[in-house]
């Protein structure tokens, strides 16, 4: 089978939906991955195509002009005082796109409160055939594996699965092993990138490496990001690597192109390593 590249939104942030299409058709991806819903963080530009109209019709038409999918649209984050039927006109908007996941994350210390408001993003999007893919981030409140394996086995939906970050399982200090306890439905898409080995101490710091200043697959130091695929199922993978200082200096269209590029590379040589490992000769 195929891997199959999705270019993350946060990669190229400051390309509008149709431009960051056209860019990630030519340097060659499979997927885009949208960020309709603004959540109004310092310097994000807004996306909200239900809003805008002009660009969503601008966005039809690149999707159609390229023949690109929509992997998945985020971010539905639950958090104190949110209402998750504001995010139906995001997800209206992913299945118009032909989009697949909704991507969700937590961040509130309200256990009961944060695993219902989820089953009801749960609820909302099975009308739109959208899964809701939850990810746990080391800033958020659930910031670990044990925390998404606890919301998703109680909320019981079966549109629900766990979307990992290999930076986020890194910074998590969670178990390889522990990732064969997973249900295999539950993954279907998976975030690529890598960082510095060393795990920051601030929580300033770990934020802006994760929004700022991720690396290409395969850079020296960076996270082991072989034996977390190894445990996975082959799934899309979505490049989520944004760099500032290397997007500014290299344009955002060959900055994807090299996201991608050392991706595949990098999955071909630990393809033929675990090949050789399995050889009799």
């Amino acid at each position: 089978m195929t891997n199959k590249f999705s270019l993350a939104h946060l990669t190229v942030l400051e390309c509008a939906p149709p431009e960051m299409t056209y860019l990630a058709s030519r340097a060659g991806y499979d997927y885009v991955s949208f960020r309709p819903i603004y959540m109004g963080l310092p310097g994000e530009p807004n996306y909200e195509l239900a809003k805008n109209k002009k660009m969503m019709r601008e966005t039809k038409n690149a999707m159609r002009d390229t023949g690109l999918e929509l992997l998945d649209i985020e971010l539905a984050r639950v958090y104190d005082g949110v209402d998750p039927k504001g995010y139906l006109p995001a997800m209206e908007v992913a299945a118009e796109l032909g989009g697949k996941h909704i991507l969700s994350s937590v961040w509130t210390d309200k256990r009961s409160y944060a695993i219902e408001r989820f089953a009801e993003i749960c609820e909302l999007a099975k009308p739109f055939g959208l899964t809701v893919e939850l990810e746990f981030v080391p800033i958020a409140s659930v910031y670990n594996l044990d925390g998404a394996l606890d919301v998703l086995h109680t909320a019981k939906q079966e549109n629900a699965g766990l979307m990992i970050d290999v930076h986020h399982f890194h910074r998590s200090k969670d178990k390889l092993e522990d990732l064969d306890e997973v249900p295999r439905e539950w993954f279907r898409y998976l975030h690529l990138c890598s960082a510095p080995e060393e795990i920051p101490t601030s929580q300033e710091e770990m934020t802006r490496i994760l929004r700022e200043e991720r690396w290409f697959l395969g850079e020296e130091g960076g996270i082991d990001v072989a034996n977390i695929v190894k445990r996975i199922p082959q799934i899309p993978y979505s490049l989520e690597l944004p760099n500032t200082k290397l997007a500014q200096e290299l344009g955002y269209e060959e900055f994807a192109r090299r996201c991608l590029q050392t991706s595949k590379d990098y999955l071909k040589r630990m393809s033929v390593g675990m090949e050789s490992a399995h050889s009799p000769y």
